[in-house]
């Protein structure tokens, strides 16, 4: 499938603040501030109407499946995860069997960080655009998984710090050109929060219009592990040493310097998990804020969205505060070897399809769980019953 997906909806200043632009003087209380107690947070009509749309998996579906694998030509329970997996794409379709997952695409979220400059990873902040221009030219690992999948491949840029020449599959939807010093001030207003995150369900919209039955999220940000594991450490009420890893593979004295900075972000800030877009703002990222609205815009469709690790899963908490029921469209693709990652995983109450000891980020991992997926739901559809083939039971 060639995807050619409208231009999701961009709320973005006209100007573009550098990656790292220290807020203003007396601006915290704008920048990613709480509304008062007893006031609403304001939410973009995009927003508001995916929350609408979210629903709760259908028990009727669901029972159906487990009815159905019971009459396969099988021992029960034989197929392990498989059959539990295909119960639950029954019921985010509300139908059984549950339509296949195919064609699928991986939508990469890039971003810029201004905590890099807190020195949390050894990694250049130039090398995000150079891996954008790589996943446009086809030559990542999430781009070779694609293939070996058969899964189309495109590039968002939400908030990359240098403008990036075109691509056929590179969307430019760039809501500034990366976020703020997390540990020094928030990282992004309200309203950029807001945007990104409408951005991504703007991706997931025109995604689905243009075929695809099955979204996979993917991510590219130098330094965005110490957002995720500041979201992380947030919504699940962990401490930043559980939820905080080595990234990109760095040694022990960075991670405790990074650890260091996730705390001292969140004693900063104090964000209240009841507010998902105000901890989106404060210590999140551009990326993780799209992924957000990707995963929440494929609950509203009720289309099954494959998370990948530690970036997706702090994004897949954030949409489940938005909408709690948005979890019913979640498959996790892979256990990621961040630690962070298995905590969201086990916050969400969901079990890996994977566990490959990767943390490459990208999509990689989700990618090369597409077929486990597929598999799952190709054997409500293909399977003689008992009946049917002229089987006995037990």
């Amino acid at each position: 499938m060639t995807t050619e997906p409208q231009q999701p909806p961009v709320t973005a200043d006209s100007e573009q603040p550098s990656a790292g632009t220290a807020s203003e003087p007396g601006a915290a209380s704008e920048l990613g501030a709480t509304p008062e107690p007893g006031a609403a947070p304001e939410l973009g009509a995009a927003l508001a109407e995916t929350l609408a749309a979210i629903k709760p998996a259908d028990e009727t579906a669901m029972a159906a499946a487990r009815d159905l694998q019971a009459r396969l030509t099988k021992p029960a329970g034989s197929l392990g995860a498989l059959e539990e997996l295909s119960v639950r794409l029954s019921g985010l379709a509300g139908t059984c069997p549950p339509p296949r997952p195919t064609p699928a695409t991986v939508a990469v979220f890039a971003g810029d960080h201004g905590v890099h400059a807190q020195g949390v990873t050894p990694w250049p902040q130039e090398v995000t655009a150079q891996m954008v221009a790589n996943f446009v030219a086809g030559g990542a690992v999430v781009n070779a998984f694609a293939r070996q999948v058969g899964a189309d491949v495109m590039v968002v840029d939400v908030g990359v710090g240098v403008p990036l020449h075109g691509g056929a599959t590179l969307l430019d939807a760039n809501i500034r050109r990366g976020t703020r010093d997390l540990s020094v001030g928030p990282a992004l207003t309200r309203d950029e929060a807001l945007a990104a995150v409408e951005v991504g369900i703007g991706v997931a919209r025109a995604l689905v219009a243009s075929g695809a039955k099955c979204l996979i999220t993917g991510d590219m940000g130098i330094a965005n592990t110490t957002p995720a594991a500041a979201l992380t450490a947030v919504f699940t009420a962990t401490d930043p040493a559980l939820a905080t890893g080595r990234g990109t593979g760095i040694d022990d004295a960075m991670l405790e310097h990074k650890v260091d900075v996730v705390r001292r972000a969140l004693a900063l800030h104090r964000p209240d998990p009841a507010d998902p877009l105000g901890v989106l703002a404060t210590v999140g990222g551009l990326e993780h804020a799209a992924l957000t609205g990707f995963i929440l815009g494929a609950a509203a469709l009720r289309i099954p969205v494959v998370v990948d690790g530690v970036i997706a899963g702090s994004a897949a908490l954030a949409a489940a505060a938005f909408a709690p029921d948005a979890v019913a469209a979640m498959v996790a693709g892979h256990r990621s070897a961040e630690p962070g990652a298995s905590v969201a995983l086990a916050h969400l109450g969901l079990e890996p399809l994977l566990d490959l000891g990767m943390r490459l980020g990208e999509g990689s991992g989700a990618a090369l769980a597409l077929p486990v997926v597929e598999a799952a739901v190709r054997v409500l559809h293909e399977v003689a019953t008992f009946d049917s083939a002229g089987v006995s039971e037990k």
